[in-house]
């Protein structure tokens, strides 16, 4: 026997079928929203990409060994800022917290808003470059003409050492880029802006 097209047992079967599309559907957009601060933390905690971790203190052991540290700073297009180290290169001893800063310029007449992310190279020290104070992620804002200096407490973490690959490390690149942070507001002001002038 044959059921209906519209039988009570082909109805059930779709509205179960509906039921879990919906809660695929729901499944995957809160997975979409989670998937950048995961993945942030995944790269923070695995040094995956690039990525150094987040430390709150120095260890107590500093090596003999060192390696050299440079710092590169860029600006990426439509933010009006210069942005540079204030040193270049540190020579880091291995375990031993070190400082330094950068600067950046607000080189237009009004204030502006910018927010930096970072990389490591080569990546495989990625994961022992420990970073205890940063600027990245945060925004910032410059006044017109303002300058600003941001601090980076980092570290080396000793296990490089033990590590077949990353002790063979001699150099480590810590790069920032700060990209433009819009106000809100702003695209609309323009749309105004492009209405009245059209």
């Amino acid at each position: 026997m044959t059921h209906g097209i519209d039988s009570p047992a082909l109805r059930k079967r779709h509205r179960a079928l509906a039921a879990w599309c919906f809660a695929l559907v729901v499944a995957m957009v809160g997975a979409a929203y989670a998937a950048v601060p995961l993945y942030r933390l995944f790269c923070q905690v695995t040094g995956f990409d690039g990525t150094p971790r987040i430390a709150t203190s120095a260890p107590s052991v500093v090596l003999d060994k060192t390696v050299a540290v440079r710092f590169d700073g860029n600006v990426a297009p439509g933010l009006p800022w210069r942005f540079e180290p204030v040193q270049n290169t540190v020579e880091a001893r291995i375990g031993e917290s070190m400082l330094v800063f950068y600067r950046a310029t607000n080189t237009s007449d009004r204030a502006v808003k910018g927010t930096a992310t970072f990389n490591v190279f080569p990546e495989v020290a990625a994961v022992y470059f420990n970073k205890v104070q940063c600027f990245c992620f945060t925004e910032q804002v410059l006044e017109p003409g303002q300058s600003i200096e941001f601090p980076v407490s980092f570290f080396v973490d000793p296990e490089i050492v033990n590590d077949k690959d990353a002790r063979k490390v001699t150099h480590i690149t810590l790069s920032y880029t700060f990209h433009a942070v819009p106000s809100p507001g702003e695209g609309s002001v323009a749309a105004k802006a492009g209405d009245k002038s059209g």
